[in-house]
């Protein structure tokens, strides 16, 4: 190990151990809570949610815990935590049950091998696949069937792990038209990429780019371009179509090229000058984990440069200008987050998604310094 590996060794094991401190916190005063976004630094003021899409990240990191320090109470807390979400794999209000049962669920079936755990996934997946369009080929958003959003390349991954495990090819083919319709619709040629496509739900054909989060239906939206550039290198991982792993690449170009020095970009990459200029450290948590997923299916010298953007943001993450450690009495892991910058909610606060994909992203380069080869998903 270089020296600079046993810097961001102790870097990143001291944002662990400061992760394992908050999430101790959580659990002791908010019981059976799921946070969505701090208030003033602190969980459980969450005004509006908008949908009920954040309720497997807390857990997931319960998980993650497990994994990097393997004490038995970080287990016995996530089951805790993940067992009430079972009733959700049938919700079909939301397009997000990705983000809910695969950072969950998953990872208890991958540490048990049981059949119940499983079908629960499987079921959560068949759910999800109930929002295809047939007409426009995609899975459509909670919003309603005319609209696709870029979240949901996050999400499409449960089908198809289900479609694996099930050998259901119609699944298989279902999770790939969505991606297709995603990437030649909702992805620019620079790498860019929309927040949500419109369509008519009746014909199926495309009416335009629109967004509700980003800064116009024109601009590309930090958090959505993390959101894309991890989900088309999942989807290529289950697919192996070319064409998904070029846009990740895409869009992996697009975020290092675009970002600020350390990687932490503003809430939207297009941001007029007198814009409100906001970072999203959650859409840095993402893309870093995203990245070391990319690094995955490259070669040699690629995969390095992906590793290294990752620990770079990393790095960034893990200092006092972003790991909450710096602000006493803050409740989340990292601050200046964003949820939604145009309703006021969760702006310049914790996020737990961001939370969740930074230790995420911290326990995929903790035993493979340099090499990009571990996936915690």
């Amino acid at each position: 190990m270089t020296g600079s590996e046993r810097e961001n060794r102790a870097t990143f094991d001291k944002a662990v151990k400061f992760a394992a401190e908050q999430a101790s916190a959580i659990i002791a005063n908010y019981p059976n809570y799921y946070p969505m976004y701090t208030v003033g630094g602190k969980w459980g003021r969450e005004a509006e949610k908008w949908t009920p899409w954040c309720e497997g990240f807390f857990p997931g990191i319960l998980w993650l815990l497990y994994r990097l320090t393997g004490e038995s109470r970080w287990r016995r807390f996530a089951e805790q935590y993940t067992r009430p979400l079972a009733d959700r794999r049938f919700d079909r209000r939301v397009h997000d049950l990705g983000f809910i049962f695969m950072s969950t669920y998953r990872r208890w079936f991958d540490e048990t091998g049981d059949p119940a755990l499983k079908q629960v996934l499987i079921d959560a997946a068949l759910t999800l696949a109930q929002r295809f369009q047939p007409k426009g080929k995609y899975l459509c958003s909670f919003i309603g069937p005319g609209s696709l959003f870029i979240d949901i390349m996050m999400n499409v991954g449960i089908i198809f792990w289900a479609a694996r495990e099930t050998g259901d090819e119609r699944l298989h083919n279902l999770a790939i038209d969505h991606c297709r319709t995603t990437r030649r619709y909702l992805v620019r040629d620079d790498g860019g990429t929309a927040h949500e496509g419109l369509f008519d739900p009746a014909t199926g054909r495309f009416l335009r780019q629109s967004t509700h989060q980003g800064w116009s239906a024109e601009s590309t939206w930090s958090r959505g371009l993390a959101w894309a550039l991890y989900g088309f290198a999942t989807a290529y991982d289950y697919a192996r179509e070319p064409d998904f792993l070029d846009t990740s690449r895409r869009c992996a170009d697009y975020f290092i090229h675009r970002s600020p020095p350390g990687g932490v970009p503003y809430w939207d990459f297009d941001l007029p000058a007198n814009g409100d200029k906001q970072w999203d450290s959650s859409a840095a948590a993402i893309a870093a984990s995203g990245l070391l997923e990319l690094a995955r299916f490259s070669d040699s010298t690629e995969s390095r440069q992906r590793w290294e953007s990752a620990v770079t943001i990393l790095r960034t993450l893990a200092s006092e200008d972003f790991l909450a450690s710096s602000r006493p009495g803050w409740e989340g892991i990292l601050l200046h987050g964003i949820y939604h910058y145009h309703k006021g909610l969760g702006v310049d606060e914790s996020v737990i998604w961001g939370d969740h994909f930074f230790v995420e992203a911290l326990a995929k380069v903790r035993d493979l310094p340099g090499r990009g080869k571990e996936t915690a998903t």
